[in-house]
């Protein structure tokens, strides 16, 4: 492990982009300020929204609201909620918002709805989680914390402006989220044959991943422009893959259930052998895949209902369309998530047998376990 640790840190510094290679897009609120504030009314009235727009486009129908609020530093901002907002959200005194400063030199400043305060109910919820993660998970709950940290650290510092920087994705994807493993792994589950054991069976689904997803994306088409977001993205940064990066979310997608499966079935040989000592190699990995079958199983749907949910909203527009499914799930933006998924899946699949097979070989041997007990390992 230690030399796998080494090549994922060489490649790592190999792909570090300099700091004058990472597009800077424009801010496009740069040249106004974004202010907290509290609304005190809300006034509804008619806007003549007929419920149609421009070019025969769908909107909301009903009335908009004239908004008044007090900024943070005092100042009354009075701005429009149009029916999508008004009629669709909601507003009332009370709620907490935050509004844009539009104040040119010399004329009498402008505001306009930006968004809804979020600062405090997403502290509350990290906060709670951590404490639950600490409390029931102990020590390794902490490490996971920690885990969690060193992985937005690489994505944040490594992962994302190396692919802003036009570098080759799937190797950016491939060193960066072996060095996440690396660390997550030893962290969480401690430093032992059998978190080694999870380790790589986990770095074959992420070489394996790689390699299907790079070839899957290239087959099936896949541009990576599916939204305006990516035209936004390709314009503020000409030198990005967008294909080389769907290939690469393949490879990040699944990191999360793959080093679940491979925990659970490092784990499940360990168990056993501990159970029934006596037990041969064959014996040994036939019961844990009895038990991978299982986590396959359920790890696919956790797959399916993922994106189910966080797709919501487009499949309720796809219904309400009444479009046909085969004929919405070819489009680029359903197709990029379908062949995500089904890539995923695969990789995770086969990463269970894997997994047992080398769990199976690193575990310690009849004889060992016969007379020190599973704790004493011979490798």
């Amino acid at each position: 492990m230690t030399v796998i640790g080494l090549i994922a840190l060489g490649a790592m510094v190999a792909l570090w982009p300099d700091e004058n290679d990472v597009p800077q897009g424009a801010d496009p609120y740069g040249n106004v300020k974004i202010l907290d504030a509290t609304v005190k009314k809300a006034t509804p009235f008619d806007c003549n929204s007929s419920g149609t727009g421009p070019d025969n486009t769908p909107m909301v129908e009903g009335s908009c609201a004239q908004v008044t609020a007090e900024t943070e530093n005092g100042a009354t901002a009075v701005f429009t909620l149009d029916p999508t907002r008004y009629v669709g959200a909601g507003m009332e005194a009370g709620d907490r918002i935050r509004v844009i400063e539009i104040a040119p030199d010399g004329q009498e400043a402008t505001y306009e709805f930006y968004d809804h305060q979020r600062g405090v109910p997403l502290a509350v919820l990290a906060v709670v989680f951590a404490l639950l993660v600490a409390l029931v998970g102990r020590w390794r709950g902490v490490f996971a914390l920690i885990g969690i940290g060193i992985t937005l650290l690489v994505l944040l510092r490594f992962v994302m402006p190396a692919l802003l920087a036009g570098e080759p994705s799937i190797a950016v994807a491939v060193a960066g989220s072996t060095v996440i493993m690396l660390a997550v792994l030893y962290l969480a589950h401690g430093v032992s044959i059998r978190t080694t054991s999870a380790l790589l069976g986990t770095l074959f689904g992420i070489g394996f991943t790689a390699i299907v997803g790079a070839a899957s994306t290239d087959w099936a088409h896949l541009t990576g422009i599916g939204s305006e977001d990516d035209h936004l993205l390709l314009a503020t940064a000409p030198q990005i893959s967008l294909a080389g990066v769907v290939a690469a979310s393949m490879v990040i997608a699944g990191l999360g259930v793959l080093n679940d499966v491979t925990v659970t079935q490092a784990s499940a040989v360990w168990e056993m052998r501990a159970l029934k000592p006596t037990a041969g190699c064959r014996e040994l990995f036939g019961s844990a895949m009895r038990i991978g079958r299982d986590h396959i199983a359920s790890s696919v749907y956790t797959l399916v209902f993922a994106y189910a949910g966080t797709a919501m909203t487009t499949l309720l527009l796809i219904a309400a369309y009444q479009r046909a499914l085969l004929e919405v799930a070819v489009t680029e933006g359903i197709a990029q998530e379908v062949v995500r998924t089904l890539v995923g899946a695969i990789g995770l699949v086969l990463a269970v047998p894997i997994t047992t097979a080398i769990a199976v070989w690193l575990a310690p041997p009849r004889a060992h376990v016969e007379e020190h007990g599973v704790g004493h390992r011979a490798r």
